[in-house]
């Protein structure tokens, strides 16, 4: 009810046995005052006493002052000695992965979470994968800065963790797993060329290839296999999706996750955003911009044939053998993602790829002769390094010769880090797109592997 309904609903009720008390209470503390007043006035030191009083009463005052201002700072309804329960603490701590089997008995995870609360480590997330032999539990935690990737694994271990596996982690695995699914699933709807990504942001760090289907190769079976470390889907647009990750098995819980958004991906079909963006070149002319699909195959076999041998020389590095081989591999969306560049009259004139390849990706462009030295390279490379940034890649590279300074100019142009690699006339350029992590972490996997 509210206050003011409550105010004219209800008459005021007058406490005159309170207000009777109280005024008794200061007749009695009055006449006690004057009493204590006679006695410690007309004694032999009445006066210093009185004196002395004061100032303790004063030193108390200043005391209680001091001591509100340096701890006044907390917020309401929390005690100053309480941690803000959602404050980041990106100082002091750091957020990690942690994976660990433990005996499937009463009392296995209650023992490992009491040894990790010991050692100040909070846990912000928990997943149980049972087994046939034991219970796979996976952890977001966070952990005190001090402690080191090695003391948590023995700390884990002490309670009867096995087959640990750890990895840094970051704010975008706060994210409840039942949301993050569903954002991946939502990606992979929009567009197919997000289903290796979203497979690799689902069960984590992992090597995914994609094979075209051979005659005489062997798929998997519609459901799939899973085989310790190894996953083998088939990829609905022919062939076998492989996923693959070192020293730690896939649970059944991840395998059936990974097969549902195969399986959304196959019902859906081929399927790209079509968006077309129009660039003005210097001289007036207008040419747009789109994704590229195997549909553009006819096409760019016809403009790799009107590029000179120099051209196809500085993007292949070598002899061009089985072009339309090259070109299905590039404009397949399993591999990455490609650009095409088209004119007004619907010319396809440029293509640029962006090749997945784990943390780093490929990067490489084709602009037919006639068309270089306009700016559309550079366009490109600046729209492929949008699209390796939006899936999370830590660095990008080119391969090229190092005669071609066209392709030098461009990567220079992008104002990133860049690493430069030669080794027989071959040039490899690296541009780093976000900094790695902490490199004591990149060696947790050696250390859950050795436990």
């Amino acid at each position: 009810m509210h206050e003011a309904s409550r105010h004219k609903n209800l008459h005021p009720r007058h406490h005159w046995r309170r207000d009777a008390v109280e005024l008794a209470a200061v007749f009695i503390a009055a006449s006690v005052a004057d009493l204590a007043g006679n006695l410690v006035a007309h004694g032999p030191e009445g006066p210093e006493l009185l004196v002395v009083c004061g100032m303790a009463l004063l030193a108390a005052v200043g005391f209680h002052a001091w001591w509100a201002r340096r701890h006044s700072h907390s917020p309401p309804g929390t005690s100053a000695a309480e941690p803000d329960p959602m404050g980041a603490a990106t100082a002091d701590t750091t957020l990690w992965r942690l994976r660990t089997t433990v005996r499937d008995a009463p009392g296995s995870l209650a023992a490992l979470c009491g040894a990790l609360a010991s050692a100040q480590v909070d846990i912000l997330t928990l997943q149980t994968h049972p087994l046939s032999e034991g219970a796979v539990d996976e952890f977001l935690v966070r952990a005190p800065a001090s402690l080191t990737p090695q003391q948590l694994m023995r700390t884990v271990g002490s309670a009867g963790g096995r087959d640990t596996w750890l990895e840094r982690a970051d704010a975008h695995d706060l994210v409840d797993t039942p949301t993050r699914v569903l954002g991946l699933a939502a990606r992979t709807a929009l567009d197919s060329t997000e289903l290796p990504l979203a497979l690799r942001q689902l069960i984590g760090r992992c090597t995914i290839r994609s094979h075209p289907a051979a005659d005489g190769d062997r798929l998997p079976p519609p459901e799939g296999t899973l085989q310790g470390t190894v996953i083998r889907l088939q990829d609905p647009s022919g062939g076998t999706i492989t996923i693959e990750r070192p020293y730690l098995p896939f649970t059944p819980t991840e395998f059936a996750r990974t097969r549902a958004l195969v399986a959304l991906d196959a019902r859906l079909g081929p399927r790209i955003p079509h968006r077309r963006d129009v660039l003005t070149l210097p001289e007036g002319n207008e040419v747009s911009i789109r994704r590229a699909t195997l549909r553009d195959l006819p096409a760019a076999r016809t403009m790799h044939d009107r590029c000179s041998r120099a051209t196809l020389l500085s993007r292949y590095h070598g002899p061009v053998g089985d072009a339309e081989h090259y070109l299905r591999h590039l404009l397949n969306p399993r591999h990455g993602r490609t650009l095409a560049v088209e004119t007004a009259s619907g010319k396809l004139v440029a293509l640029g790829h962006l090749l997945w390849n784990g943390d780093e990706s490929e990067i490489a462009l084709l602009v037919e002769d006639d068309w270089q030295r306009r700016g559309i390279g550079g366009e490109l490379l600046h729209r492929l390094i949008d699209l390796a940034q939006e899936a999370g890649c830590a660095s990008v590279y080119a391969v090229t010769r190092s005669a071609n300074s066209a392709m030098i100019a461009a990567m220079r142009g992008l104002g990133l880090p860049l690493d430069y690699q030669v080794e027989e006339g071959t040039l490899v350029i690296t541009a780093t797109l976000r900094e790695h992590d902490d490199p004591q972490a990149e060696a947790v996997s050696e250390i859950a592997h050795e436990s």
